[in-house]
């Protein structure tokens, strides 16, 4: 990746990622009470995943909760579950939400990889 200051190369690289760097840049903060109450060093920032419980913080819907239905690398976006809006026809269609407006409450360790890896890094 490329290391300029200037805004303007910074989205050019962001635009023009491959999808496996994509994947890592669709991170978001965990929330402070969740890191309290599971009494481990977490990253702060951890990479969303199918099946996580997140909250939006900002936008029209901020304060919904939800589990991540779907995780878009070619628009980086999420949709989380019961995020809708209706259309002018009366249909509910599911919002995309940029992962930095949301903050992960519970993190999905059914994965065992994932879980390993976490408690590698509460190690160091």
């Amino acid at each position: 990746m490329k290391k300029s200051k200037k805004p303007r190369k910074q989205r050019k690289t962001l635009y023009e990622a491959p999808l496996h760097k994509r994947r890592k840049m669709i991170s978001s903060h965990l929330s402070s009470k969740y890191l309290e109450d599971i009494k481990h060093y977490y990253p702060r920032s951890v990479i969303v995943r199918k099946g996580d419980t997140v909250k939006i913080v900002r936008g029209s819907l901020a304060g919904h909760m939800g589990k991540v239905e779907s995780i878009d690398t070619r628009s980086m976006r999420i949709t989380v579950d019961g995020a809708t809006i209706s259309k002018a026809d009366g249909t509910q269609i599911a919002v995309k939400i940029h992962p930095s407006n949301v903050i992960i409450t519970k993190l999905d360790l059914s994965d065992t990889i994932r879980k390993k890896k976490l408690e590698e890094l509460s190690k160091e």
